[in-house]
């Protein structure tokens, strides 16, 4: 669950070209897509999904492979993808709902919540001193990592089963710099944040997430973690390919205690009506009952500096990841997030203004040697297109 925005940020701009977002997909785009197709095609990723969404529409719709290789099932629209990290953008929200209707301020000390958390060293003050807000903006100064150390016996769970687990590394936990002086991505941080929901709520938090977000936005194919049986076809599978041996890594894998990290499973069809509600468009029926549109405003507003290149500035707002693109005297910003767990690599922008996104995702890991270096052709795959993506815009 690894955060890659930065790697994946410029195929928006792209993306989010004035002509790019014409009802029908002009010749840039086409060519983008055929140009999409031939690079996983040839890095041997299994299967893959590119969308294009505007005005509540989904204006081009791009399936490439299989979602299961060994059944020779077709990636489709119904195809469910893990979303991993994406998941964190879920509970940021359900942390604002909780906020508005006053069982919290995003000022509040953890500690008033967690007080296991007094157990961590914290050599910059007191453990007090770190707030909800600092969790939500991934600069509480926690590690980046949900475990410490490694482990490769069968017996070894893939993510911590129980918070207890989480508890037991707390005295082993020290704050790696002053709480609120800068960004740095912390998954135990927003698994703090999934126990505060469960602890104000009374309930787990998947279930608070599909009660107050999914089932309300009518996302009824997706899920945490295991599948349900009638949706079992639909679930793709995800692989590594590792110098042109290819493993199976199997449809489903608990995430444990870090569901709220990167739980997630839902199908395209799903993650549109998630994407409508963060542009306000499509069917608004029940979107005042998830959240406020002054508080969705607030979780893109800057907290800190994540990255910047010559014509990108990456920044954090609260849980949401904030892309400054500057074109000449033009500045454009989007709103979104990455995913990155197992074979599954995935990425969603939004650029509110001309309610227009994107959302790309593949369930195939590429790594190949390079000069002693195990190096992620998946990752260099959204390198090349970005470089397309920068003459798209011009």
């Amino acid at each position: 669950m690894k955060h890659y925005s930065f790697l994946f940020a410029a195929l928006a701009m792209l993306l989010f070209s004035r002509s790019a977002f014409a009802q029908q997909p002009d010749k840039t785009w086409t060519a983008t897509v055929d140009k999409y197709r031939t690079l996983v095609s040839e890095a041997g990723i299994i299967g893959s999904s590119l969308y294009l969404l505007q005005d509540g529409t989904v204006t081009s719709a791009t399936h490439f492979g299989l979602a299961d290789k060994k059944s020779n099932t077709p990636v489709d629209k119904n195809t469910i993808y893990h979303w991993a990290s994406i998941t964190k953008t879920f509970t940021g929200i359900a942390v604002m709902q909780l906020r508005d209707r006053g069982l919290l301020k995003l000022d509040d000390p953890a500690v008033d919540y967690l007080p296991e958390l007094k157990k961590v060293h914290n050599p910059y003050g007191k453990m007090e001193d770190i707030t909800i807000r600092h969790l939500l903006s991934h600069s509480a100064g926690f590690r980046g990592s949900t475990w410490p150390w490694g482990g490769s016996e069968d017996w070894h769970p893939y993510e911590p089963t129980s918070w207890e687990q989480l508890v037991a590394m707390l005295p082993y936990t020290k704050i790696q710099f002053e709480p609120g002086s800068k960004y740095s991505y912390s998954n135990p941080g927003i698994i703090f944040l999934g126990q505060i929901i469960e602890l104000l709520t009374g309930e787990d938090i998947e279930v608070y997430l599909d009660k107050n977000i999914l089932k309300p936005l009518g996302m009824y194919h997706s899920y945490f973690d295991h599948t349900p049986y009638h949706l079992l076809k639909h679930r793709s599978n995800n692989y590594y390919l590792s110098n042109g041996t290819l493993t199976e890594n199997g449809r489903d894998f608990d995430t444990g205690i870090t569901v709220s990290n990167g739980g997630l499973n839902a199908p395209l069809s799903d993650m549109i009506r998630y994407l409508n509600f963060l542009l306000d468009t499509g069917d608004k029926a029940n979107y005042g009952y998830i959240l406020k549109r002054s508080s969705l405003n607030e979780m893109w507003a800057v907290q800190h500096t994540v990255e910047q290149s010559d014509n990108l500035e990456e920044n954090i707002g609260l849980a949401f990841f904030i892309l400054d693109f500057h074109d000449g005297e033009e500045t454009r910003r989007y709103i979104g997030h990455t995913g990155s767990q197992r074979g599954f690599q995935s990425f969603f922008y939004l650029h509110p203004p001309t309610q227009s996104a994107a959302i790309m995702v593949v369930n195939t890991d590429v790594f190949v040697e390079e000069q002693g270096e195990t190096i992620s052709e998946t990752r260099r795959i959204l390198y090349e297109i970005r470089r397309m993506a920068y003459k798209a815009v011009k």
